[in-house]
């Protein structure tokens, strides 16, 4: 399971280090071997491929005829990468993939479980801004009604 935000730089040519111990968890699911991918948000997806794989199926199983599943579906595996973890546990980020989600020198790699998502940190910190309501609370959703922490 991965959880928590990392602050991380990526270097002039995409690549970025993943923190030693989701590095460790990454090499232990998947071998090292990822999918990076858009999202419907400004951010990236980084899934273990064994993970990806069974999403991947579902969302080609989807008629490409209909408009909206044909979106989901160039956005989703349009974009994705078979990307692997060099030596010092670095992935590259391709050129198309950072000017998608607008990533430059600091990205944040926060965890959502069975992934990752990466967002510029500027994107980041706008996200949870917005994200915060008049009251100064999260807007939950109504799934969540009465769930407390």
């Amino acid at each position: 399971m991965f959880k928590g935000a990392a602050n991380l730089n990526m270097d002039a040519k995409g690549r970025l280090a993943v923190p030693a111990k989701h590095r460790e968890a990454l090499f232990a699911q998947s071998g090292g071997e990822l999918v990076l991918t858009a999202h419907s948000h400004p951010c990236l997806l980084l899934y273990p491929a064994s993970a990806w794989e069974p999403i991947q199926s579902k969302i080609m199983s989807l008629s490409s005829f209909d408009k909206k599943s044909a979106a989901l579906q160039r956005r989703l595996v349009g974009y994705a990468e078979d990307i692997n973890l060099d030596g010092a546990g670095r992935m590259l980020i391709s050129p198309v993939l950072r000017e998608l989600a607008g990533l430059e020198k600091e990205v944040m790699l926060v965890g959502q479980g069975s992934h990752f998502e990466l967002w510029s940190k500027q994107a980041w910190l706008k996200q949870n801004q917005e994200a915060i309501n008049e009251d100064g609370e999260f807007d939950m959703p109504s799934e969540l009604e009465g769930f407390s922490l």
